[in-house]
C-alpha cells in the first residue's frame, strides 16, 4: 500500500512506524479457516499478539500511546481494510466497543476489561441501535430500572457487531422518563448476564459476526453503569466522535486497493490493440479516483489529527468527524464503482478483489451514522455558526 500521504504534516513519527507495521500485518490463512466466527476470533486473538489491539486503549491499561488517538485508530484501519475488510471489522470494534469503558469507566471497569482487550483475550461489542432507533439513536426504548439487587434491562438491539461472539456489550438503554436523548444511560453488561439472548443471526453482503439481541429481565449489578446515570447518549456521542473518522480510513484502505488493483489490472489488459491504459478514458478515470482519495484522505487525517489535538481541552471535533465519514465513504464507493466497472465482467465475478471489495464498501455508508444522517450535522453546524456569527458580542 502507498504510505506516501504519512509525509503530510497531520503524523508523528509514531504514526508512520505503526502504519508500516499494520501495512505488514498478516492475516491471509485467517481469513481462510473455519466459519465467520472462528475467523473473527482468531484474528481478535492474531491482532492482539501483533500488538496493534494495544491501540485500542490508553497506556494505563496495556495500551501503546497515553490516551486513545484517532490517527492512530485510522492508519491501522486504512492498512488493515486495504488487505481484507473482517480484519478491519475485527480491530475496529475492539475500539468502539470498549470505547465507553475508556472515556467513563470505573477503575474497576478499566482494569477488568480493558487489557484484555489490548491482548486480544476479550471481545467487545458495542449496542446502541434497535429495530426503531437506528439513524434516530435518541429513540430508543430499552430500559434499564434499578432494583435492591442493581439494574434490570429489557428491550431489543439489533445490528450488534459481534453479537453472538462478544464477551461483553456496552449497552445503552433508558433510566428516565425524559424523551429523546435525556434519561439515557450505558451499562457493561456481560455476554452471559442473565436475561440476554442472542435473538438472531444477521446475514450481510460481507459477512461478519451481527445479531439481534434481547434483553429480556436482564439482571446487571450496580457498578454495570458506565459514567454517570442519564448521560450515556452524551457518552455514545462522545465515543463515535473517536471513531467515526476511523469508517473513513477504512473506506480509504477499500479505495486504495481498488485503485491499486485497477491499475494493474489496465497495465496488462489488451483491448483494440493496445492496454486499457493506454486509453485515454482509463487515465482520466484512474485521475479521478486518484484524486477522490486524496481528497478523502485529507478530511479523514485533518479530523483525527484536530481531535487528537482539541481533546485535551474538551473541545468535540464532530463537524469534522462527519465531514470525514461523509466524504471518505461515498468516493471510497465511487472509486470502487469505477474499478468494477474498468474489471468488466472480472469485476462482477464473485470471489475477484473488486467483487468483495463493492461488497465491503458498501455498509461503510450506513453503520455509525448514515450519509444523510453526517449531512445533517454538518448542515446544522454550518447554520448554527452562522448564526452565532451574526449574534452581538
Amino acid at each position: 500500500m502507498d504510505l506516501t500521504h504519512l509525509d503530510w504534516p497531520f503524523f508523528d513519527p509514531v504514526h508512520r512506524t505503526l502504519a508500516e507495521r499494520a501495512v505488514r500485518f498478516d492475516c491471509g490463512a485467517l481469513l481462510r479457516e473455519g466459519d465467520i466466527d472462528r475467523r473473527c476470533r482468531s484474528l481478535v486473538r492474531t491482532l492482539g499478539e501483533s500488538g496493534l489491539l494495544r491501540y485500542c486503549v490508553p497506556e494505563a491499561h496495556g495500551g501503546a500511546l497515553l490516551a486513545l488517538d484517532s490517527r492512530a485508530l485510522c492508519v491501522v484501519r486504512e492498512a488493515l481494510a486495504y488487505r481484507d475488510g473482517l480484519a478491519d471489522f475485527a480491530f475496529a470494534m475492539q475500539g468502539l466497543g470498549s470505547g465507553a469503558i475508556t472515556l467513563a469507566g470505573t477503575d474497576s471497569q478499566r482494569a477488568s476489561w480493558l487489557p484484555r482487550i489490548a491482548c486480544g483475550e476479550a471481545i467487545a461489542a458495542f449496542a446502541l441501535s434497535e429495530p426503531e432507533a437506528g439513524s434516530d439513536a435518541a429513540a430508543l426504548s430499552t430500559s434499564a430500572l434499578r432494583d435492591r439487587d442493581g439494574w434490570v434491562l429489557n428491550g431489543c438491539k439489533t445490528w450488534i457487531s459481534n453479537g453472538g461472539i462478544a464477551d461483553f456489550y456496552c449497552v445503552f438503554a433508558r433510566t428516565g422518563t425524559d424523551a429523546g436523548s435525556r434519561g439515557i444511560s450505558a451499562f457493561l453488561v456481560p455476554a452471559d448476564a442473565p436475561g440476554l439472548a442472542i435473538a438472531e443471526r444477521i446475514e450481510l453482503i460481507a459477512p461478519h459476526p451481527i445479531a439481534r439481541m434481547e434483553l429480556r429481565g436482564c439482571r446487571v449489578s450496580t457498578d454495570a453503569l458506565l459514567g454517570t446515570e442519564g448521560d450515556g447518549f452524551k457518552l455514545a456521542m462522545q465515543t463515535l466522535d473517536i471513531f467515526r473518522a476511523s469508517v473513513g480510513a477504512a473506506a480509504l484502505g477499500f479505495a486504495r486497493r481498488a485503485l491499486d488493483e485497477s491499475i494493474a489490472h489496465a497495465r496488462t489488459r489488451r483491448m483494440f490493440g493496445a492496454t486499457l491504459a493506454d486509453r485515454e478514458l482509463t487515465q482520466a478515470t484512474l485521475g479521478d479516483m486518484a484524486s477522490a482519495i486524496d481528497a478523502a484522505a485529507l478530511l479523514v487525517y485533518r479530523a483525527a489529527w484536530m481531535r487528537d489535538a482539541r481533546d485535551a481541552r474538551g473541545v468535540r471535533t464532530t463537524r469534522e468527524a462527519a465531514m470525514a465519514k461523509l466524504t471518505a465513504t461515498e468516493s471510497g464507493q465511487r472509486v470502487i464503482d469505477a474499478a468494477v466497472q474498468l474489471h468488466g465482467g472480472l469485476g462482477v465475478t464473485k470471489g475477484s478483489t473488486v467483487e468483495r471489495l463493492y461488497r465491503e464498501i458498501r455498509a461503510l455508508r450506513i453503520y455509525e451514522g448514515a450519509s444523510e444522517i453526517q449531512r445533517l450535522i454538518i448542515g446544522r453546524d454550518v447554520l448554527q455558526r452562522a448564526a452565532q456569527a451574526e449574534s452581538p458580542p
